[in-house]
């Protein structure tokens, strides 16, 4: 079963890796999509794939890399729409 996520990460999480990681992580598990610093701190993701892999993502983004202090992770489940080819860092 497919799945999409977008997520947002607060938290101490811009000028960590956390982007860079986060590709490394969705593209080892084959999860397509994007992730980006906001201009208030916080990071935003979207994740597609298959559900459990999405799942893994959104569990992931909850403690990211080792330097990271992430407060909260709000989820929006959307519908798929498999606009992705890769996961790419903006």
């Amino acid at each position: 079963m497919k799945a999409r996520a977008r997520v947002i990460i607060s938290g101490y999480v811009q000028g960590v890796f956390f982007r860079l990681t986060a590709e490394r992580e969705a593209s080892s598990h084959g999860v397509k999509g994007w992730v980006m610093n906001q201009m208030d701190g916080r990071v935003e993701a979207v994740f597609e794939g298959e559900k459990d892999d999405v799942e893994h993502m959104v569990r992931w983004c909850h403690h990211g890399p080792p330097y990271a202090r992430v407060s909260s992770v709000d989820v929006e489940w959307q519908d798929y729409t498999g606009e992705f080819r890769n996961f790419r860092m903006c």
